[in-house]
């Protein structure tokens, strides 16, 4: 300090840190003087001494006018010693730099113009500093007095200028920096680290796309920024690496795809937006380097694809299309199973499109992977098994089709029946509003006949007798209406004659006991019109409640459709049927005369020609009841086994089929019921309580509630694909 003090008079020393700027500009430029002349003659060390002077004395001073003072000395003996201040910039920035914090704002003022100097005498040497030089312009962008701003705008211009041109600047020494700072919410220190990136990236020199995953998410970040402007900005640097990145060879996708992975669920529309583009592009350059981040793409577009802005959906549902159209193989690293995950959570999606890509995911999967899918069969099974209850009917029918895929293996198939029989069991309201569109559906994909046969097999040991009665009677109803089950009916017709028709006949009838009147509608269905007799003699009076009625006048009236047409012309020939006539004034018997279906039955039997015809012989017959006129008609001695034949010894067993066996098994399968019904009429009736038993011989004199036959009403009437039970 003493070379120095001898070195620079007293007098240049006092004005140096006077509080009259001009004083201390003159001040600098006397320093200026000195340390050129020093420089001159080569001594370093009293240039040292002097920058260490006005390191010591005056930036590091209390007073204010003193710290302004050293500044602008240090610049001045920059520039005194113009291409030999390299070897001093360890001595002359580091105090510098301390000043960007000093609490005096025209202190930081003078920093920043000292620095600018400073830095345009040493140019490329100024290189070692940028880090600190980076983080100390980033603070102030954000600084609280406007000229102080204003100051390190021009300071950042030209280092900027400086790392453009200079080949020393160390791009990986200054990512961790860019990193860190990518964090901050400050729009001003924003809008200087976009500035950055966007100058660094124009460098032909410096490989900014190689770093572009550690700064991608804080890009990401500012584009929900509440200024337009810093959105702006951060999206036209990521639009200006989205180019790159398709004209680029070697991109790390990988690292990147984590990032807009999470970006596309943002809360911001803007960015999901952009997000999804991205992916989008990635997907299609990407190729082998996302196989492992297939699963995680999949779950950023799925929920996109419900975006409520269109644009959104556009591009996710592009996206989608692309990533399903790769087909990625098990032996090059591709794992069905977090994709599989993936699908089978976005069922329970609250979004119907979502659900819908979701279970398309899953059937190419089953198709392209069926082995590998069904070693997940148990984590997905549930799952798909509850997606049948969806309110959306595209989402059933695809998971539809996605069980008839599982199910091409038979031990699959039981196991969905079974599954099935199950969900029915525990939520009635899936049988009822869901129960004949599933079934329709399976009958086409996986065989009506297979389907019927196993359903058949499993409610025939049914333990829930009251579940099984509706079952069967929910499935007689399908069989009977669908078009789909149009072959499966066509066989039933044939089961006196056929023997897969009889094998059928008698596979159903196991499981059809459950319901009288699901076996009087299948033996009408196959024609076994004598059997179908004897089933309606049988019943007794416990049979023939509010429910047998019902599912009675649903029967006449299907009857009058199109698919009994073939019965109702069999009414031409009532010497032929004589069965057919029996059974049907048997259930005209049992229906009340008041009720709509018993009009309709008997209108229909009144229209039965009173003639029969034999050969070319027409024998007309008194008027009357035409079923005594028949019976009158037939030549005596001879018996009926089944309409159509006539025989001369009735067997009990005709066309291969035991009648008096499967007549036996319903009698058994309907004294079962009659006893668990007596079982919960004694349970209902010791649950009652004493008001209600007193109450109870009062509503026995109320008028019924309605006519079996009304039609239904308003609110009974079902949408298609539900069933009425």
């Amino acid at each position: 300090m003493a070379d120095a003090l001898s070195v620079i008079p007293s007098a240049v020393l006092r004005n140096l840190a006077d509080k009259l700027y001009e004083k201390r500009k003159n001040a600098a430029l006397e320093v200026e003087g000195i340390v050129k002349q020093l420089a001159a003659a080569g001594d370093h060390e009293k240039i040292s001494a002097v920058i260490n002077l006005l390191t010591t004395e005056f930036t590091y001073s209390p007073q204010a006018n003193h710290r302004k003072g050293g500044l602008i000395g240090l610049a001045a003996a920059t520039v005194g010693l113009t291409s030999e201040a390299a070897q001093h910039l360890e001595q002359i920035v580091p105090p510098v730099l301390n000043s960007f914090s000093d609490q005096d704002s025209r202190v930081r003022y003078y920093a920043c113009e000292a620095l600018y100097n400073i830095a345009k005498v040493v140019r490329g040497d100024f290189i070692i500093f940028f880090n600190q030089i980076f983080d100390a312009l980033c603070k102030l962008s954000a600084d609280s007095d406007a000229n102080v701003q204003s100051a390190a705008h021009l300071l950042d211009r030209l280092v900027k200028d400086i790392v453009t041109e200079s080949d020393q600047f160390s791009i990986e020494e200054f990512i961790p920096l860019l990193r860190e700072r990518m964090n901050v919410l400050n729009p001003y220190v924003r809008q200087f680290l976009v500035g950055w990136i966007t100058v660094l990236d124009s460098v032909p020199d410096i490989d900014m796309l190689g770093f572009l995953p550690d700064f991608l998410d804080g890009l990401f970040n500012m584009l929900s920024d509440s200024s337009h402007e810093i959105r702006q900005q951060a999206d036209s640097a990521l639009w200006e690496f989205l180019q790159e990145i398709k004209n680029s060879p070697s991109v790390d996708y990988g690292r990147m795809a984590e990032i807009l992975v999470q970006r596309a669920a943002s809360p911001d529309e803007f960015t999901r937006l952009t997000a999804i583009t991205w992916i989008n592009e990635f997907v299609k350059l990407g190729g082998d380097q996302l196989v492992p981040y297939y699963a995680d793409i999949l779950g950023a577009i799925l929920p996109c694809i419900s975006d409520k802005e269109e644009k959104i959906r556009v591009v996710a549902r592009e996206t989608n299309e692309e990533l399903r159209a790769i087909k990625a193989d098990p032996a090059d690293g591709f794992d069905v199973g977090p994709i599989l995950s993936i699908a089978t959570r976005q069922l329970s999606s609250e979004w119907e499109a979502t659900r819908i890509e979701a279970l398309h995911w899953i059937s190419t999967l089953l198709n392209r992977h069926r082995t590998e899918v069904l070693h997940f069969l148990n984590d997905i099974f549930d799952t798909l098994l509850k997606a049948l209850s969806d309110p959306s009917d595209e989402v059933v029918l695809l998971v539809l089709e996605v069980h008839a895929c599982i199910a091409k293996d038979l031990q699959h198939f039981r196991q969905l029946v079974v599954f099935l029989v199950h969900n029915f069991r525990v939520d009635n309201s899936l049988l009822e509003k869901r129960g004949a569109l599933i079934v329709r559906r399976l009958c086409v994909l996986l065989d009506a006949e297979r389907v019927y046969r196993e359903l058949s097999t499993i409610l025939e040991g049914e333990a829930d007798l009251d579940f099984a009665c509706t079952m069967v009677q929910a499935l007689n109803l399908i069989l009977l209406t669908s078009s789909e089950l149009s072959e499966l009916r066509d066989l039933l017709k044939k089961s006196l004659v056929n023997p897969a028709g009889k094998d059928l006949f008698v596979s159903l009838y196991a499981s059809w006991c459950h319901s009288p009147m699901a076996i009087i509608s299948l033996c009408l269905l196959a024609q076994t019109y004598h059997h179908a007799s004897a089933v309606i003699q049988s019943l007794v009076e416990e049979d023939i409640n509010v429910k047998f009625l019902v599912q009675l006048d649903k029967l006449i009236r299907l009857l009058e459709t199109p698919i009994f047409a073939y019965l109702r012309l069999q009414l031409l020939e009532p010497g032929r049927y004589t069965w057919l006539l029996k059974a049907l004034y048997g259930l005209l018997m049992l229906l009340p005369q008041q009720s709509a279906a018993f009009k309709i039955l008997r209108t229909r039997l009144k229209t039965v020609p009173s003639f029969s015809f034999n050969g070319e012989q027409i024998k007309r017959t008194s008027s009357g009841n035409p079923y005594s006129q028949i019976l009158h008609s037939m030549p005596s001695g001879s018996q009926f086994s089944e309409d159509g034949d006539v025989n001369s010894d009735v067997g009990s067993s005709h066309g291969g089929i035991n009648f008096a066996s499967r007549l036996q098994q319903f009698e058994q399968m309907q004294h079962q019921h009659r006893i668990h019904g007596k079982a919960q009429a004694q349970l209902r009736s010791s649950s009652t309580s004493s008001s209600k038993e007193v109450q109870r011989p009062q509503e026995q004199h109320r008028p019924p509630p309605s006519d079996i036959s009304r039609p239904s009403s308003r609110s009974s009437r079902k949408a298609p694909g539900q069933l009425q039970l």
